[in-house]
């Protein structure tokens, strides 16, 4: 196993998280996930994010239709470091996130500048700061079900690319950008190991097609 390339260790990660609560949005380590912030209170997290450790922990509000200032959020996220970011002459960052490790929420602290912070529980997740050996995957049935994936919710992909791809490397982009229900994509991140990940994922295109072709939705529980 190899070290993360931002070369975090441990006893860095921080005591204190800034979550930033959104549905149906993945961030997975080693992943990159870039986000167009507008909101005045998130504008505030990520300029002091960048004062600071440039870190931001992505997570899910528990209901997706909830459109409460502070909704109930799942109780594991994934914290991520800003790794580059573009400001807007109107106030907005383009920002891109690189995942670092998952955290459970341990309590919640009093809020800065009308964005909400928790205190992060690491242990459990310290693995994600290292990759992983390659993980168990079935190249051969992922690849052979995603063409069909991606043609029925009209996403055009470079199939150069992502039959090049590590496959950790493809797990997790594929995990982060494919359209699976807010649940689904819980589901994948709280995935115990990057194997399991990759069965899930498997079995979520899968079933999709399925339920495309049936004209009903199965829904991850």
């Amino acid at each position: 196993m190899t070290e993360m390339p931002f070369d975090l260790p441990p006893h860095s990660l921080p005591e204190a998280l800034p979550i930033f609560p959104l549905a149906g949005v993945l961030l997975l380590p080693r992943g990159r996930l870039p986000l167009h912030v507008f909101e005045p209170r998130y504008v505030a997290m990520v300029e002091d994010a960048l004062l600071g450790d440039r870190m931001i922990g992505m997570i899910q509000p528990f209901d997706p239709a909830c459109r409460d200032d502070a909704p109930v959020v799942y109780p594991i996220g994934c914290a991520g470091r800003i790794t580059a970011f573009r400001d807007t002459e109107d106030g907005r960052y383009m920002i891109t996130l690189s995942g670092l490790c998952r955290f459970r929420v341990g309590s919640e602290l009093e809020g800065k500048r009308g964005y909400r912070r928790v205190r992060p529980v690491w242990e459990g997740f310290l693995d994600d700061l290292r990759e992983d050996p390659e993980p168990p995957l079935d190249r051969a049935r992922l690849l052979g079900a995603l063409p069909d994936y991606l043609e029925e919710h009209e996403i055009v992909a470079d199939w150069d690319t992502i039959k090049g791809a590590p496959d950790e490397r493809l797990v997790t982009s594929l995990a982060m950008v494919c359209p699976f229900e807010p649940n689904e994509k819980q589901a994948l991140l709280e995935a115990p190991t990057l194997g399991k990940r990759a069965e899930l994922l498997t079995a979520l295109v899968e079933m999709a097609l399925v339920d495309a072709r049936s004209g009903g939705r199965c829904v991850c529980h």
